[in-house]
């Protein structure tokens, strides 16, 4: 009998639902990182090192189905950034540090 493997009902609609709060968020969270993933693999060997690698192992090759992984494996979270409300000045808005985590 053949081995299993993962199809696109791998990771389950339902557990990356959960993980997200729209539909919407889903789809651009993970081609976000699919875009990533694939420009990592595309600059390997130039030796830059700048894009974070996949953060899980899996069977696939394929960037997206590797970036639905991650998400599932809670690796890649999203921050909801608010826009800011008519009528507010600038002043009131904070910048969002993206730079990684060093205790992570």
């Amino acid at each position: 009998m053949a081995e299993r493997r993962p199809s696109l009902m791998e990771p389950r609609i339902e557990t990356l639902m959960s993980k997200v709060d729209s539909k919407f968020t889903l789809v651009t969270l993970a081609a976000m990182r699919a875009r990533e993933i694939n420009d990592y693999y595309n600059q390997l060997g130039e030796g830059l090192g700048r894009i974070v690698p996949p953060q899980v192992t899996s069977v696939s090759r394929k960037p997206l189905s590797i970036a639905l992984e991650e998400i599932s494996a809670n690796k890649i979270v999203y921050e909801r950034i608010e826009e800011p409300e008519e009528g507010a000045d600038d002043a009131s808005v904070e910048i969002v540090d993206s730079a990684p985590d060093a205790s992570a």
